[in-house]
């Protein structure tokens, strides 16, 4: 499956597009990570924890997505992009969108 951010495939040709496909996932924080958290930010620095769980959370979603566009017989997915929002106090949405498409 060829996943790209852009409209186009450098040396392939759209034949049929498919529609809108996505993959979501929501992930909740963890009491240890947040109280490590709370001292990295008093000292600064990354809060690595963090960084890995969105990262999972990205792959996630974007794994969804690309079930989904297989699903409708899709070879490709252009326009990708991913969203993020807070749904509830500790609890985050990863979301992975774009158009499924077939090429050649």
């Amino acid at each position: 499956m060829i996943v790209v951010t852009t409209e186009q495939i450098k040396d392939k040709r759209i034949i049929e597009t498919l529609g809108l496909v996505r993959g979501s996932t929501i992930r909740a924080r963890h009491v240890g990570r947040d109280i490590m958290a709370g001292l990295r930010n008093i000292v600064g620095g990354e809060v690595k924890d963090y960084t890995v769980m969105l990262a999972q959370a990205r792959e996630e979603a974007l794994q969804r997505m690309i079930e989904q566009a297989e699903k409708m017989g899709a070879n490709a997915i252009v326009g990708t992009r991913f969203v993020t929002s807070m749904v509830m106090s500790g609890a985050a949405e990863m979301v992975a969108y774009g158009t499924a498409v077939k090429v050649e």
